[in-house]
């Protein structure tokens, strides 16, 4: 979900500021009005209102062993999901593996 823009944000504070109650801002806006509440709260404690950086910067784990898995497909294309977990020696699921390969547009073999 993208963040409301520091404008959006400015021309709620400003409206609210000037007397208009949180419902009838969000209303206006087409905002909640917890997240009003919200934003109110954040710049009277911290004196801020610009959105906050995403908190999920998660990465795949497979992509430290991602020029690994290259090779392994490349020097033997019909490896199973569970031959190339053992032959990387590594602790992914074959779950993982099969994201990874997907992703990397690999083709691997199906069963045993």
């Amino acid at each position: 979900m993208k963040a409301y823009s520091q404008d959006l944000r400015e021309r709620v504070l400003a409206d609210y500021d000037a007397g208009l109650g949180t419902w009838a801002v969000s209303l206006k806006y087409k905002v909640s009005p917890s997240w009003i509440r919200r934003l109110v709260q954040r710049r009277r404690e911290l004196g801020e209102v610009a959105p906050r950086s995403p908190r999920n910067k998660r990465t795949a784990a497979w992509l430290t062993v991602s020029d690994q898995i290259k090779q392994a497909i490349q020097a033997q294309p019909d490896l199973t999901l569970k031959e190339l977990q053992k032959q990387l020696k590594t602790s992914l699921s074959v779950h993982s593996l099969s994201r990874a390969l997907r992703t990397l547009q690999l083709t691997f073999k199906k069963k045993s």
